[in-house]
């Protein structure tokens, strides 16, 4: 696609040891007038795939999720950005919306776009992982982001949509990632609430691991999913039992001190 014909909007991805994703998303972002990626130190060969598809590279040490996101971020060039995950592919639907919507002026200051997640052989439809909105279009000034150690989220300082197109999320590669990931996650989450005085309860615990468990499976039909939602299910479950049991350690080694 020739330059005069690609919207002005700079794709933003965080990058570490991720050679085996970044081909089949950078392909799809031919549209774009900027791709920029924040490579925090991969030993792959993500560095060299990531020339190859002309992406303008910086390298930097990790900050934790929100506040080298902001790095990347603010080192965009086009009045737009779009937030993009090395696990994310845009689809066609999508690519042809974003076109069509730069066809003419823009009104709203930026658009969320729904996730459906790959995972084990299937496309999980329902669930606490479908529908998954989030904001991932917007102006490049008029966001702010607070300093949060996981699940970092974006304010938008004005309105906001929605775009009809799905984004492929193909989020763990395996059931032992999963599992890793959530420990990290946890103790990330674990770590945050602890400097903020989260008090914590092992009845609460359980309480809010069992609401989660019968949310996922019930409220959102996880169930509908077949066995893959189920277990899906059961491992966000615990995932909440290991956050809270994280946090509880944490206060316990103070007060033991």
């Amino acid at each position: 696609m020739s330059s005069e014909n690609k919207i002005p909007v700079s794709v933003c991805l965080l990058v570490k040891n991720e050679a085996d994703r970044l081909p089949g998303t950078l392909e799809r972002l031919n549209f774009f007038s900027e791709i920029v990626a924040l490579d925090s130190g991969s030993t792959d060969n993500s560095l060299e795939i990531l020339g190859k598809f002309g992406v303008r590279i910086i390298q930097s040490n990790w900050q934790g999720f929100a506040k080298t996101r902001k790095v990347l971020f603010n080192s965009a060039e086009q009045p737009w950005i779009y937030w993009l995950d090395a696990d994310e592919i845009i689809t066609d639907q999508l690519r042809n919306e974003l076109i069509e919507l730069f066809s003419s002026p823009i009104d709203l200051t930026a658009f969320m776009v729904n996730r459906i997640v790959y995972f084990d052989g299937h496309w999980i439809k329902h669930g606490d992982w479908f529908p998954d909105w989030n904001v991932r279009l917007f102006r490049s000034d008029k966001w702010k982001m607070e300093n949060r150690e996981v699940h970092e989220s974006i304010t938008i300082l004005g309105e906001i949509g929605k775009l009809g197109g799905l984004m492929e999320h193909y989020t763990y590669r395996n059931w032992e990632d999963m599992r890793q990931r959530s420990l990290r996650y946890a103790n990330l989450w674990a770590v945050e609430a602890f400097a903020k005085n989260k008090k914590y309860s092992l009845l609460i615990s359980y309480l809010r691991s069992v609401w989660r468990l019968f949310r996922g499976l019930i409220l959102k039909g996880g169930l509908l999913d077949g066995i893959i939602g189920i277990k899906i299910a059961i491992a966000i479950s615990k995932e909440v039992l290991l956050k809270y049991r994280l946090l509880g350690d944490l206060i316990r080694s103070k007060t033991n001190q």
